[in-house]
């Protein structure tokens, strides 16, 4: 039996034996039922967009076509883009969202699709819940009442934007791109190159397997992106995921540099020029609150998802939004994470002062930070009742330190007198549990992490 078509953390994806094109034209009707009857933007465009998955292009037509035949004009990208430039040619272009064909760092058996709504942000849990409520086979209208669809460049427009927003000057800098085989190749390392950078590329062909592994920027990836900045003597490294939403960094001495120590020097560097709040998830570091307080500053917490740190970042006005996964954005900016843009800032940032020396000045100011996670196997339908014990279980102390209070946004995040903390939440993309913390010290990370397990697995 098919699985539901739900959308989770970020849109809908599955395996190419569920994502299938009745089920893909089944969500595009649904799209297309809310705009006219939710939105109210019958007779509007929708943008289009698809990553470099083998089944996109074909998925990406049929949506235009449901699309079309309800009415809708369509803006089809001329090829595969990062999923925030199709954001930005929402916002650009003026148009009543997008639909998005992408399964982003899974593996190339996956696919998955997602809409964007007006503003060009992640769609919030009451306007997925309006489409699955609309799920149904495609109904066209008359064909005297079909729109038109034509494909567009919806890259160039969004560099031009990408080199007002930064001032980007780059000469004389080194980078190494890595694009995963992803949506980024042609367009991250173009910007850099554009900018004045001397741009080694590594992986920026198109292969619609990504090597044969998932488009994922994570340290055990990007091992080859570490050697290669070393072999070219380069300033920066720099990786996007499968469709460019998330960033990744490598230093010439730390190498694969920790997301949470990456977002606390783009935001001290940001703080240089500007003034305004962070936004970061639950699971993201205290360091963002130490500079931020340094300087006068507020953050506001959210719970794990873009989507809702950018509904913060729209309502504080925040100067930046981010999470410890790699997702990304700042102010005069679409509110979706955007791993382009933030690659070329962090090239800006570099070219400025090297990251290395920025990073070791925050910590010798703010204090040593370290984090970590772990996961749990947890079918979907325990998460719930898992929580639900844990809840009624909460300790008075966690590896010898007194719970100081507990922020339940999102799972439960209980911190320490200390100043460290723990946190389990259920996944919203897999069949897990999360643990995280974090402490001024790899071996206290180890001692919370056990004793966060220790709570947890006994309820599952």
């Amino acid at each position: 039996m098919d699985e539901a078509i739900e959308f989770g953390t970020d849109g809908w994806r599955a395996e190419l034996s569920e994502f299938t094109t009745p089920r893909v034209r089944m969500v595009a009707q649904g799209i297309a039922d809310y705009l006219r009857e939710e939105a109210d933007r019958a007779g509007h465009t929708v943008a289009v967009g698809y990553d470099a998955r083998e089944t996109s292009p074909g998925f990406a037509a049929d949506v235009t076509e449901v699309l079309t035949s309800n009415g809708f004009n369509v803006l089809l990208s001329e090829r595969d883009c990062p999923t925030p430039v199709t954001a930005y040619t929402i916002v650009n272009q003026n148009l009543a969202g997008a639909v998005a064909i992408t399964a982003s760092h899974n593996p190339p058996e996956y696919n998955g699709i997602k809409f964007i709504p007006d503003d060009g942000a992640p769609a919030l849990p009451e306007v997925t819940e309006a489409i699955e409520s609309h799920l149904r086979e495609p109904d066209p209208l008359p064909a005297e009442e079909h729109g038109v669809y034509r494909e567009d460049d919806f890259i160039e427009p969004y560099q031009e934007n990408a080199f007002m927003l930064t001032n980007a000057n780059l000469n004389d800098l080194t980078v190494v791109y890595d694009a995963m085989h992803g949506s980024g190749r042609g367009v991250t390392d173009e910007l850099l190159e554009l900018a004045g950078a001397d741009v080694h590329k590594r992986r920026c062909e198109y292969d619609p397997t990504f090597g044969g592994s998932s488009p994922e920027p994570s340290a055990e990836n990007l091992e080859g992106l570490v050697e290669a900045v070393e072999e070219h003597d380069a300033d920066i490294g720099i990786a996007n995921d499968g469709d460019a939403d998330r960033i990744a960094v490598v230093t010439p001495e730390r190498g694969f540099l920790n997301e949470n120590l990456f977002f606390a020097a783009l935001y001290d560097y940001l703080l240089e020029y500007n003034d305004g709040p962070a936004v970061r998830s639950v699971s993201t570091t205290f360091l963002i609150d130490r500079i931020a307080e340094a300087h006068g500053e507020e953050v506001y917490e959210t719970p794990v998802g873009f989507k809702w740190v950018a509904q913060a970042m729209g309502e504080h006005d925040a100067l930046i939004g981010g999470e410890e996964s790699g997702g990304f954005s700042i102010r005069d900016h679409v509110r979706e994470k955007d791993g382009v843009l933030i690659g070329l800032l962090a090239a800006v940032m570099t070219a400025e002062r090297p990251i290395d020396e920025r990073v070791d000045d925050i910590l010798d100011t703010h204090g040593e930070i370290y984090q970590d996670r772990r996961s749990i196997d947890c079918p979907d339908a325990r998460k719930e009742p898992v929580v639900a014990a844990l809840d009624s279980q909460l300790p008075d102390t966690v590896a010898g330190v007194a719970v100081e209070r507990v922020n339940d946004a999102d799972g439960f995040k209980i911190l320490l007198e200390d100043g460290s903390w723990l946190l389990v939440r259920p996944s919203g993309t897999e069949p897990k549990l999360r643990v995280y913390a974090e402490s001024d010290s790899q071996e206290r990370i180890e001692t919370l992490l056990a004793a966060g397990v220790d709570l947890v697995e006994p309820l599952v």
